[in-house]
């Protein structure tokens, strides 16, 4: 295993090429720009980083088409994800735009989700979420996720919580685009420092998604 040494700028252009021609033909003339640009430096990454955080599933670049309008046959980033739970965990992806990283759940059963909302609905429980929500958007984490358009139901439209009731999957991204740190080894450092700072996040969700 080759250590970190950054996504150089060819992972960038596979991506930015692929997104204009998103065919079998580019990809098999471009097969090792991918292996050696975007595969071996996100395995790379993230076994530097599993020593702290775990192990990481280092997702296929071939998209499932089988029911999807869209027949694009390959996906557009590269991502690898660190399970912490079902649906749960911490998130990195390369692609056009640059590098983004990622922490949260993603979906949740029904029993999950209503267990996430009742503690969003308790006082203590959801005021420490609230807190952990505000130091990470406030340095720099987006709150993403899909969301109701209407209050859940059995829920008061006017709880203080309501939109974070809404949330049907709760996540934290944030994007170093293309900062020239994501071509040097010190990524792994200012991811493992970004997914540090989250960790508070993906714990309250651990300990209050009950399956």
């Amino acid at each position: 295993m080759h250590e970190f040494s950054g996504f150089p700028e060819a992972a960038l252009d596979f991506y930015d090429d692929l997104e204009m021609d998103n065919t079998k033909t580019f990809w098999e003339a471009h097969r090792e720009v991918y292996a050696t640009a975007v595969a071996a430096p996100m395995k790379a990454l993230t076994a530097a980083l599993a020593d702290e955080f775990g192990d990481a599933k280092i997702f296929r670049p071939y998209r499932d088409v089988r029911f999807a309008k869209d027949k694009t046959p390959y996906k557009t980033h590269q991502g690898a994800f660190v399970a912490k739970g079902p649906s749960t965990g911490y998130y990195v992806q390369v692609g056009a735009p640059g590098v983004r990283v990622g922490v949260g759940y993603y979906e949740a059963s029904g029993p999950r989700l209503a267990s996430i909302r009742e503690a969003i609905v308790e006082q203590r429980r959801g005021a420490e979420l609230e807190d952990i929500l505000a130091t990470l958007t406030s340095s720099g984490w987006e709150l993403g996720g899909d969301r109701l358009k209407t209050s859940p139901r059995g829920y008061d439209a006017d709880h203080p919580r309501i939109e974070l009731l809404r949330h049907k999957s709760m996540t934290l991204g944030k994007a170093y685009g293309f900062e020239p740190v994501i071509h040097t080894p010190e990524l792994v450092e200012q991811v493992r420092a970004d997914w540090r700072a989250a960790t508070p996040f993906v714990e309250w969700v651990q300990r209050h998604a009950r399956a």
